[in-house]
Parts: C-alpha cells; structure tokens; sequence
C-alpha cells in the first residue's frame, strides 16, 4: 500500500504509520504534508480513495474532515471535486434509499462545514428539503402516512448531524438552524407515534399501558438533541480537531453544494384500506428500518456518567464498525475498543452488541458475527469484558420469561456458541434453583437448551464435566443415548421384522439398485405385511446405515431415497415417515432436524406433511418445555420462504440479462442491416452489401446475439413458472401453518385466558391434551397451597414461578406465533386477505389474533 493511503487509512490510530503517536494534531499534520506531495500526480486516486474512508470509517470523520480542510488551502480544485462528488453521492443514496450512505454523507458534509469547506446555509438547505419531503409524506391529505418510515429516517438524519456540527451552525447561522428546529417540532407534533409492539425484545406480559406512554426511537432522540442545545453544545465523544487548525482553515474558500432532491412519493395520495395501509408500511419499515431498540439490561448506575447524547454518538459509532468491518474481525475488534471517547463504555457496548443479536425481525448480519465479535473483545480486554458478558447474560436470564421467543431462540444458540469457545466454563452452581422450578418454566428450560445445544457442539462426556460442580444439572442433560435402533440384537421386537431388515441391509451391502429395491418392497413385503411395518423396516434399517455420520445418511438418501418417495406418496404417509424418523432419532434432537430437513430437500417430505406432525398430538405437550418441534418446524418454513427468495433473486437477475442481450441482439442486427446497405465495387461494378466475408461474420454474431437473446428469454420464463409453483406452495404452507396453530390453541386459550386478556383465569384445569408424562402440564402438587409472591430472579412461583403448565404453553405457543409472523411477513401480507377470512375469523380467541396482528406490526382495532 502506498504511505499516503496508509497514513489516510490509520489516521487517528496509535500506529507504526505515525511512529506510535496518538496526537490528532501531530497525526493529520503528517498525513496532510504526505497527501499534499502526492496531490500533483496522484490526484485521481486520493479522493476517491479518502471518501472511501469517510464513508466506511464513519468514526474518523471529524479528523478526516479537518484534513479536506487544509488540502483545501493548497489545492480548491481537487476539494471542489471531492464535494461534488460527495454531493452525487448523497442525491444517488437518496434516490435509491441506501440508508447507511445517506446518514454517513449528511455527516461528513456537516464535519466539512466545520472545516470551511461548505458555507453553512448549504448544509441548511439539504436539511430543510429532507424536512420537507418528511413532513408532506406524514400529510394526511398530501401525503402517504404509511411511509412515515422514511419520513422518520430523514428526521433522524438530520438530528443525528447536529453533535457533529450544532455548534458551529448555531453559532454561524442561528436564523436558519431555528428554523429547522422548529421544522422538526411541528413534525413530530403531526407523526404518529412509533409503537414498538411486536418488536420489543421484551414482552409486556401485565399488559400495562407504560409501552404507549413512552418515547419512541425519534423522539427519544430529539429530546437528547434538546439536551445537547441546553449544554450550548458541548458533549465528549466527539473530537473537534478542526479546532486546533481554526486560524488556517478560516482563510478557504467555501466551496458551492448542489442543492440535492428527494425521491417523489412511492404512490398516490389519499386514504387506503386498512390493508394497503399495512403492506406498504411493512414495505417503508423493510426499506428505512430502526436501526437499534435498546436493551437497558444493566443497571443505571454503570452508564450514569454518560450524558444522553454521548450515549446515541458512541451507538452510532459502535454501530458503524460492527457495519463496515464485518468481514474484518481482528480490525472490527480493534476499532470498536479504540473509540474517540475519553470515558470507558464497556457496558455501553455489550448492551450495543446485544441489541443487534437481538434485533427484531432481524439482526443486520448472521447471529454467528456478533458472537465472534463479543469472544474477540472477551480476548482484547479480558480484565473487563468477560465479566460485563457474564453481568449481561445473568440480567437477560433474569428476564427470561418475559424475553420474546425468537430472542431467547438466538440467546440460547449464541450463549452455547460462546461457552463452547472458553471450555464451556460458567458458574453454573448460580442456577442450580432451576430444578425446584417446574419442567415448563422459561429459565429451566432455558438452561436445558443450552446444555442440549452445547452437546451438539462437543460431546456428551465433556458438557456432563463442564457441570461436575452443578452435579444436579445432570438431569436437564439430553438423552446420551445414540439411535434407537428397533432390530438390534438386544431388542426384542418381530422376528420377522429383524430378518426384513436384515434382508434389506444385505441389499444395500450388495450394491442393489434403488429399482431392485422397489421391486423387492412390491413383491415381498408390502403385499404380506402392509404399510406400516414395510415404512418401519425401510426406514429404521436405511437410518441405521446411515447413522454413523452426516455424510452416511446424505449418501443413503440420495442412493435409497427413491425407495422411500415410493412407499409415502402422500402427507398421511409423510407424517408417519416422520414419526418413525423421529422415533430412531429420539435421543438426538440434533440427527431428527437433520434427517428431516435432508428429506425435505430431496422431496420425499412435504413441508404440509410437517406441519401437520409438529402440530400433531404427539408433539402438543413438547411445545413450552423443548424447541426441537419447533427447529423442525422453522426449518421447513425458511427452505420454503428461502427458495422463493432465491428464485426471485434470479428472476431479477435474469430480467437484467434479457435487457443486456436485446440491446447486444439489437446492435448486432444494426451492423449487418447497415453493411448490407452499403455500395461497395466488386469486379468495376458498384453491389449492394459490403465484402461477403464481412457480412457472413456479421451474420453470425446478429444469429448468436439472437440465439443468446431467447435462450436467457427461455431461462427466465422456466424461472417465472417454478416462480408461480414456489408462490402457490407458500400460500397453502401459510393457511395450514396457521390453522395448525388455530387448532391447537383454541381449547387451551379458552381455558386459561377466558377473558381474552394474558391474565389467568383463575386455577387453570388440566389440559385437555393427550400426555404421555401428565406431570408436564400438571399444577405442583408440592405447593402446599401456599401464597404467591414475587421473585428477584424473574421466574414466575413456585421458587418464585406462578403459571401453571398450560398457561405457560399457552404463552410459549402464543410467542412462536408471533415469531412466525413476524419473520415471514412479506409472504404473509401477500396472503392477508385469505388468512383473514379463513383463520383470523371472529371466532379465534383475541389473543391469538393479538399475536399475529403483534408480528405484522398491524393495529388491533382493524
């Protein structure tokens, strides 16, 4: 790398580049003198290359801002440029709603602003056409509120601006950034407020109104901007090195900024149905999303020395590294503790990082990224954060039963995944309590889940030692068992069963073909023996050859799998299939996923087929004490959403390709049409047409132009129809996934929330579901009667735990639900109409229409 793109890259680092020196001043000094060599012959490469760095180094700009600044008193050409660029940048952002960009250029035009490059009423005008786009959105009459979304993110744009630079507009242009603060004012007087139901990681479960009460993202911000002005602007997690170069930068020249525009409005004005409304603001939310909810896992007094807007800089800057160096974890590691700030924010940035982990509908990266990120600042302060870690796993395991399914999902495979990285070392003597509670209660389960995915991750052996202090906890281990063989030697099943299986084992030992097979089952077994025990014997013997690895069973599937597809042809055969998948892999929760998703993808499982044994009595009593029903039940429902993700990607893909080939068709058939027309002299005597050679070749690039043009034409209409087939299986997966959840729900719901509400309806009676081991669902008959109280761990009586087991089940079932909807919404709101007539019907209990209208972000009273 060249010295000047390295000084530019580590500016504002202690680094080799600048001899160890962490001095901001002596830093951009030296990265100027090297910068401002290199201006004559490498001019073309410098600014794009330095607004590449503000743009992804969003945490450096105030230094590199000071920088434009000085280069701006040696060469105004080259700054003119770069604002202009910068400028085409922000409008190309704007226009196609790259929310990062937009934010991160509005701030490095302000940081320029303070360094004279660009005349405040500039800056001031951007702001008042973002204001003005977002108040006329929220218009009732003019506008189209359901895009409040974007409304709201401009807002936050500009808001976000003013630490950066709300002292120098103050101070230059007092008139004009009054008045945008009035703007925002009367703006937020006419927007409604943003409800964070359905996506708060936790759940209200007293149902109190303090959720409507409070401040919503934008005007929590707004209140801590109002903060900031009162302190007349002065705040500590912005460095202001412009300061030290004020007497030189006063004397450049302040260059013009292009006025920029915001895109028209996404559709006509005027009032929409409750469910037009709803699809176009789940499309506004999916487009500018929030881009954090706060924890506020930790007590006060571990960020009480950080004022309010100190608190959304450092986010913003946490946010911007975990953003722009996912794919670097050592720099991402690195910067993230090396912040501009002068204080500590340990617990700032654990809660920061838990935030996105936890993040409703979704995180913005894999839940894999944060937990390396969190293990890489565990190893680069491990004084300090381990045990802020530690401090923010004890607070969310305290509030584990009011935690949102989908969170405590994610909390429990990222709790796993940590723990596997450090030996699987936790004091696990602190949750010993878990045991007194009853199966169903969260934090017990919690705790089984963990040790269960822990298992996954190493071996039995090891997770049984990892708790030898705990040796109690042993209980909630899964089963060490390995497969369930049913014609081993040791068991005493049929005979005649046993010497089929072993007939079969010793056709697969013979290299027979899946034909022969078939043949076999045909001939021999189905005809004297029936469905049932023909399934058994296929099925358990395939799997036991396949047991030994992931790869064994991929290889029986894709060798055998026909034998099987020929044997369930239809959902009822399905669900028994998977049953018996089920009943060989009982001990393993991992091997019964795997094995059913692995089905599933060769197409001898419908998802229909396993959504109806999820929901089947089989399963009922699993749904609030263990998550593997619902593993398998997510697994099917994303290969199924994913499927039609991917073929829409490819769809647009080839949409591109058939624009690219017309336009390459078409010129090609321009140059022959052209040579063909042209005079040339041939043997004295003037021919229409150019030299034969020449209009041959021409011809056969206008026929493969041709060709290619309807071959990617082909391509894209076999996409558009396996398009339409992927729709319509996801529309009739959707109704039976949700009438599955209907039937199951209806009797419970009516039990133990009569009054619609989530407050018990008194002694809840015993479930009306089949029970193998009744004591799931059963009250504790331990009690003795005594009276209720509340318990500082967060559980619910009965050492502090107070729901009976169908409550309980009512409330986990209930919050799977919501996580369905929520994170299939885009299907969901394409199929709302049908859903409403056949699901969501008067008869269906609040509550569950509560959870669905919770997910799709969709107002009750509709």
């Amino acid at each position: 790398m060249s010295s000047w793109k390295s000084l530019l890259l580590r500016l504002g680092e202690k680094c080799p580049e600048y001899a160890g020196n962490a001095d901001f001043k002596d830093q951009i000094e030296a990265c100027y003198s090297a910068v401002r060599r290199e201006l004559e012959h490498s001019g073309d490469d410098i600014f794009p290359f330095l607004l590449q760095c503000a743009e992804q180094l969003p945490h450096k700009i105030p230094l590199y801002g000071t920088l434009v600044g000085l280069l701006n008193l040696e060469n105004e050409e080259f700054v003119a440029k770069l604002v202009e660029n910068a400028q085409i940048n922000l409008q190309d952002a704007l226009e196609t709603g790259k929310c990062n960009k937009i934010r991160i250029l509005m701030r490095f035009l302000t940081v320029l602003m303070c360094s004279k490059v660009i005349q405040p009423s500039a800056l001031v005008v951007i702001f008042e056409c973002l204001l003005s786009s977002s108040a006329t959105t929220v218009d009732e009459e003019k506008g189209i509120p359901s895009w409040q979304a974007r409304a709201d993110f401009y807002i936050t744009c500009i808001l976000s601006c003013l630490p950066w630079g709300g002292a120098e507009l103050v101070e230059q242009v007092p008139e004009e950034i009054e008045r945008v603060m009035v703007g925002v004012e009367a703006y937020l007087s006419i927007r409604k407020r943003v409800s964070d139901a359905g996506f708060s990681v936790f759940e209200d479960i007293e149902e109190t109104n303090n959720a409507v009460n409070e401040k919503d993202f934008l005007e929590d911000l707004w209140s801590r901007v109002q903060d900031l002005s009162s302190r007349e602007w002065k705040l500590d997690s912005v460095p202001r090195p412009h300061l030290s170069f004020e007497a030189q930068l006063v004397a450049g020249k302040s260059h013009d900024l292009a006025p920029v525009s915001c895109p028209e409005q996404p559709g006509p004005s005027g009032v929409l149905s409750g469910i037009a409304f709803g699809r176009q603001k789940h499309e506004a939310e999916l487009k500018y999303p929030q881009r954090i909810r706060r924890l506020n896992i930790f007590p006060s007094n571990k960020t009480e020395d950080i004022q309010p807007i100190d608190r959304f800089v450092v986010e913003e800057y946490l946010l911007d590294v975990l953003l722009f160096l996912n794919g670097c974890r050592k720099e991402c590691t690195s910067y993230m503790v090396g912040l501009p700030v002068p204080f500590r924010y340990e617990y700032l940035m654990a809660e920061t990082i838990f935030s996105q982990l936890l993040l409703l509908p979704q995180p913005p990266f894999k839940p894999t990224y944060y937990t390396l990120v969190i293990i890489d600042l565990c190893k680069a302060l491990p004084g300090a954060f381990p045990a802020v870690v530690a401090g923010a796993v004890r607070a969310l395991f305290d509030k584990i039963a009011d935690l949102d399914m989908e969170c405590r999902t994610r909390l429990i495979l990222w709790f796993s995944h940590h723990l596997s990285n450090f030996q699987f070392i936790w004091p696990w003597e602190e949750w010993a309590h878990v045991l007194d509670l009853p199966k169903w209660a969260p934090q017990r389960v919690f705790v089984q889940e963990v040790l269960e995915r822990e298992v996954r991750l190493s071996y039995w052996d090891k997770i049984k030692q990892s708790i030898e202090n705990t040796p109690a906890l042993e209980e909630l281990l899964p089963p060490r068992g390995g497969p369930q063989f049913k014609y081993s030697e040791e068991d005493g099943t049929d005979p005649t069963e046993r010497a089929l299986s072993v007939e079969l084992k010793d056709m697969v030992k013979g290299r027979k073909s899946a034909r022969e097979m078939i043949s076999w089952v045909e001939e021999n077994v189905f005809p004297a023996h029936g469905f049932d025990i023909t399934l058994r014997v296929v099925v358990q013997t395939l799997l036991d050859i396949g047991s030994k690895s992931f790869t064994h069973l991929i290889t029986v599937l894709e060798r055998y799998g026909q034998v099987i597809a020929k044997i369930c042809t239809d959902d009822d055969q399905q669900v028994k299939l998977i049953s018996e998948v089920s009943s060989y892999w009982q001990n393993s929760a991992q091997m019964t996923a795997i094995s059913i998703d692995r089905m599933m993808s060769y197409r001898l499982i419908s998802n229909l087929a396993i959504v109806r044994w999820v929901f089947s009595s089989s399963n009922l009593d699993r749904f609030h004490v263990s998550d593997s029903p619902w593993e398998i039940l997510r697994n099917a429902v994303s290969k199924t959403y994913n499927r039609i993700s991917d073929l829409r990607k490819e769809i647009s893909s080839l949409e591109r390709s058939v624009v690219l080939a017309e336009e390459a068709a078409s010129r090609a058939r321009d140059q022959l049409d052209s040579a063909e027309s042209k005079l040339s002299i041939m043997d004295g005597e003037p021919v229409l047409g150019e030299n034969p050679v020449r209009i041959k070749r021409l011809k056969s690039y206008a026929e493969k132009a041709k060709e290619e043009e309807v071959s990617v034409r082909e391509s894209l209409e076999a996409k558009e129809a396996l398009l339409a087939r992927a729709v319509d299986e996801i529309k009739v997966l959707i109704l039976s996934l949700y009438k599955g959840f209907l039937t199951a729900l209806a009797e419970p719901l009516n039990d133990a929330f009569r009054d619609g509400t989530l407050r018990p309806s008194g002694q809840a009676d015993e479930m009306n579901i089949d029970l193998e081991d009744s004591s799931v669902m059963d009250l504790d008959k331990d009690d003795g009667g005594r009276p209720k109280k509340s318990h500082p761990n967060g559980s619910r009586e009965i050492n502090g735990y107070n729901l009976d087991g169908k409550q309980q089940w009512c409330l986990s079932t209930l919050g799977y639900l919501k996580a369905f909807t929520r994170q299939y919404a885009s299907e969901i709101w394409q199929n709302i109409e049908k859903l409403d007539a056949e699901v969501l019907t008067e008869d269906a209990h609040p509550l569950f229409r509560k959870a669905i209208y919770c997910g799709l972000r969709r107002p009750l009273d509709e």
